[in-house]
């Protein structure tokens, strides 16, 4: 059964917006996505029905109270996590931080970090950082600059028995690259090192499930996903009981992944985010939540599939047109539809004003991915056009851009 894009369409508000008459175009999902009308509905009924804080023995702190727990089961069925071992926090980096500050207070002066190139730098300038305040030693694995995939002899490489952790993207935001997950978590726990996931790119696109994964720590953001402003992170049980946590006192006895919440979390993004894991799941067939979003995902995946060849096939012959990253079709199983270009003889901010004149939204900058940039050589001229496509998008929305970027030439 394949995925009613119109109907998926028609639950978006924000996708009846037109420009000259014409349906306005949504190539922007890799630096967030749009959001139902479910979602909306979700955090406003917070906001005007539950809106109370935790603990409480009135009617709308028990509402809320309930709110947030359903909002656990939710992120956990989401991630393939207990309910128990989620903790949100306003943003990915935020969490990325707190965490990374937190394990680093459990290493030695000397120990190791293995990140990469492919990363957001939310994946990296925390443990430059973290690195820098406790004496730690922090390598890059590189990436290919051919096809933009991992080098992962070159990450066995630097594995030590002195790794503690090995940081990497399931996902790259910049050019679409997923690694091979499970085989760097093998290497990670042959050396007795943490796998840490950031699958922010990752989760519009596939199914997450951390245990199955082999991660130990799992780092995602419901806004990219069709959800709210909000952080979410899954932490192996045992990890998110032991590691040191920052709390007020009265707080100390709180469980597991809940520890690493600082304060009064937003509830009403909570919320939206239970209707977008919801929403997902809508998309789905199954007897529970989580067989529900295997099968939307697996209904997701074969759609964007179909758009990233379609939209490959579309620029394959244009000689102003560079793009980088996997570009031969049958690898497109190790990339998720989303594409990063240059075109000849024009800054990347000129070709987002151009396509945005259009109608079409793109982004053009290092969108974070600073490594890759570099690595890339693109840094120095303006980074790169960044499109993606999400499962509301649909072929004539990938044949208009085709068009209007060849026009370009």
């Amino acid at each position: 059964m394949s995925l009613d894009t119109r109907a998926i369409r028609a639950s978006f508000p924000s996708l009846a917006r037109t420009l000259d008459g014409q349906p306005y175009m949504y190539f922007d999902g890799p630096g967030g996505s749009q959001v139902p009308q479910v979602v909306a509905d979700a955090m406003t009924h917070s906001l005007l029905h539950a809106n109370a804080n935790g603990g409480g023995a009135f009617a709308t702190s028990i509402e809320s109270d309930a709110a947030v727990e359903e909002s656990r089961r939710a992120a956990a069925d989401f991630t393939g996590s207990l309910p128990e071992e989620i903790a949100f926090g306003p943003n990915a980096t935020t969490l990325q931080y707190l965490l990374a500050h937190a394990v680093a207070r459990t290493f030695e002066p000397g120990d190791e970090i293995i990140t990469t190139e492919l990363d957001h730098d939310s994946n990296v300038s925390q443990w430059l950082q973290v690195g820098a305040d406790h004496g730690l030693v922090v390598h890059q694995a590189r990436l290919h600059r051919t096809d933009g995939t991992l080098d992962l002899h070159h990450l066995e490489s630097l594995l030590s028995p002195r790794t503690k952790v090995v940081a990497f993207t399931l996902a790259s935001n910049h050019l679409g690259t997923v690694p091979p997950c499970r085989e760097i978590a093998r290497h990670a726990h042959s050396v007795g090192a943490l796998a840490w996931g950031d699958a922010v790119h990752y989760a519009p696109h596939r199914r997450l499930n951390r245990s199955a994964m082999g991660l130990d720590v799992l780092l995602t953001s419901p806004y990219k996903w069709f959800g709210p402003h909000l952080g979410i992170a899954s932490i192996r049980h045992d990890l998110a009981v032991s590691w040191p946590a920052d709390r007020v006192r009265p707080a100390d006895e709180t469980p597991a992944g809940h520890r690493f919440e600082t304060g009064t979390q937003s509830h009403e993004a909570m919320a939206g985010m239970t209707a977008a894991v919801d929403y997902l799941a809508s998309l789905g067939d199954g007897a529970t939540r989580a067989e529900r979003l295997d099968s939307a995902y697996d209904r997701i995946r074969v759609h964007e599939d179909e758009l990233a060849l379609r939209f490959w096939n579309g620029v394959e012959g244009m000689d102003h047109l560079t793009v980088y990253g996997i570009t031969d079709p049958t690898q497109f199983g190790d990339r998720v539809a989303t594409f990063s270009l240059t075109v000849d003889g024009a800054h990347p901010a000129e070709v987002a004003q151009r396509l945005a004149q259009r109608g079409m939204a793109v982004w053009d900058g290092n969108f974070y991915a600073l490594s890759a940039s570099i690595a890339l050589g693109l840094e120095e001229s303006g980074g790169a056009i960044r499109v993606g496509f999400l499962h509301y998008t649909t072929p004539e929305e990938v044949d208009r851009l085709v068009a209007a970027l060849g026009e370009l030439g």
